[in-house]
């Protein structure tokens, strides 16, 4: 009895043993994040490295890129630069470059053995394999070859997320030895349309291919190509990546790819249905932006104007600049005149007021701007929306959502409010609150409101910090469920600005923009 107890005892454990040992199979995460090189950043691992590519696995990333290279010998090894350990890798044998090893300690690693890493405890993120383009196109169909050769007979292909190259006619002759894989072109300099025909599946442009052409994005939708874009390192482009409904995203950051996937709009069903990246030159898009002219309102001592020394686009900023300068008021009739637009015959300042009235409007949605703002007593910035009926109706009825002030007198504060019939700054009875700001001049910030029937949410970043509920009365009090348009200016002095007076020493004043952004539910 006591051996027959061992003998099942022994093979129970074995067959759980097999269990264990067999391979899980594999199936990408759904998310957008490719670790590029590996997840090496946060933990100082090398690119490239066995230890960085686990480090990917361990993050759930869907894909973790890797760079081939193909040996003097033809040995095919994971690694970036043409040279290693201060070799030519095409001139020099594989065993000769292994004596050099990693920072970590890992030898240089082989395809094969980098591959089989990522076979191993592996059911999450697919491999991303680049093959770094040579100079001599026999090598370089040679390596499309090996590669293919080396992943079936491994039994990767379901390991292998897809095949990326700067070299055209590396994944053509990829596509010509298997048409079933997935490849993506990292160059940039071919349509969506040539793609296709190509059987190439994939973009994979550097970001700022995306923002200086409008057609890709669509036309890669057109043409049922993935969107991937490298190498994106910053939360405002992943964000606007994001947005963009791109399948993947490649980063040294992986870890704030995930935290901005978490936290961006789109997580609770924003979608992004208006915007400015800014990413042109010269004066704003006309057909977004409109711009006001003349003294406008607030006794402010500012004429705004359209021109480029106050609203400009450049590296992929709009710059927006309040200028001391004594310009003369087209509208003066008098210095009697009643009307304080009326009775300036100058205005010692200029400045920018951009304004999508009369081009877009919207009702509730999260709007948001990326911008720095301008230092200086006497300054007053603000992103700001007036209802579309404001010609019929006047302010205050016609409401009004401050989702940023800032003036230069409080440079430790921001400031969200709402103006209405009821509630308005005239009666003092208007509702709104400030918040801390810590370094507003050097440092970029996110102002939002996420406006709904039934409250408005105001942030600074990713915090939450004013929230006005709809006390569902009348429009007196709640005018917010039509449409209302933009408004994005620097004023000079004014009511709320000018409490202080006017430091002269601050001009030329620079507001800077990176995007402005409109999110809406489709359920809204």
């Amino acid at each position: 009895m006591t051996s027959k107890i061992l003998f099942l005892s022994i093979l129970s454990f074995l067959l759980l043993g097999c269990e264990k040992n067999e391979q899980q199979p594999i199936q990408f995460a759904e998310n957008v994040v490719v670790a590029h090189r590996g997840a090496w950043k946060t933990d100082g691992l090398p690119k490239n490295s066995i230890a960085a590519l686990k480090r990917a696995i361990e993050l759930g990333c869907t894909g973790s890129e890797f760079d081939v290279r193909m040996t003097k010998d033809t040995v095919l090894i994971v690694t970036h630069d043409p040279e290693y350990g201060g070799l030519n890798i095409e001139e020099t044998n594989y065993a000769e470059l292994a004596k050099t090893k990693l920072p970590n300690g890992e030898v240089l690693p082989t395809l094969k053995e980098f591959i089989q890493a990522g076979m191993a405890d592996n059911t999450t993120t697919g491999l991303v394999c680049e093959l770094k383009p040579s100079d001599n196109a026999d090598r370089n169909k040679i390596m499309a070859l090996k590669a293919v050769q080396l992943v079936e007979e491994l039994k990767a292909e379901a390991y292998l997320h897809s095949y990326i190259s700067f070299g055209y006619d590396i994944l053509k002759e990829i596509h010509e030895l298997n048409p079933t894989v997935k490849t993506q072109y990292l160059t940039g300099d071919k349509s969506p349309l040539e793609l296709k025909t190509d059987g190439i599946t994939g973009l994979d442009y550097h970001y700022n291919s995306y923002l200086s052409n409008n057609e890709l994005i669509p036309s890669a939708r057109e043409h049922n190509l993935s969107l991937n874009a490298w190498t994106v390192n910053d939360a405002s482009t992943i964000d606007w990546l994001i947005a963009n409904d791109f399948d993947f995203i490649t980063t040294d950051e992986p870890e704030l790819a995930f935290e901005r996937v978490k936290k961006h709009p789109s997580s609770t069903g924003y979608e992004l249905v208006w915007g400015d990246e800014f990413n042109y030159i010269g004066k704003p898009d006309s057909t977004k932006w409109a711009f006001e002219k003349g003294l406008v309102r607030n006794q402010e001592a500012q004429y705004y104007t359209d021109e480029l020394t106050n609203a400009r686009v450049a590296d992929g900023m709009l710059i927006m600049t309040a200028v001391k300068e004594q310009v003369k008021n087209e509208s003066f009739e008098s210095t009697e005149h009643k009307r304080w637009q009326n009775n300036r015959e100058f205005a010692e300042y200029t400045a920018p007021s951009l304004t999508t009235k009369g081009k877009a409007a919207w009702t509730y949605g999260r709007i948001e701007v990326r911008a720095k703002l301008p230092e200086g007593r006497g300054l007053w910035p603000a992103f700001w929306m007036l209802g579309e009926d404001f010609p019929e109706v006047a302010w205050p009825t016609c409401g009004e959502i401050d989702i940023m002030e800032h003036v230069g007198h409080r440079p430790d504060s921001i400031f969200s409010t709402i103006h209405t019939e009821a509630y308005n700054h005239m009666k003092g009875t208007h509702k709104g609150k400030k918040i801390f700001i810590d370094q507003p001049y050097d440092s970029f910030h996110v102002f939002a409101v996420e406006w709904t029937p039934k409250n408005m949410q105001f942030f600074l970043d990713d915090a939450m910090y004013n929230e006005i509920e709809n006390e569902n009365k009348t429009t007196a009090e709640w005018p917010f469920d039509d449409n209302f348009f933009l408004k994005l200016n620097i004023a000079v002095g004014g009511m709320l600005g000018g409490r202080e007076g006017i430091d002269d020493e601050i001009f030329p004043a620079e507001m800077l923009v990176d995007y402005v952004r409109v999110y809406q539910k489709t359920d809204k």
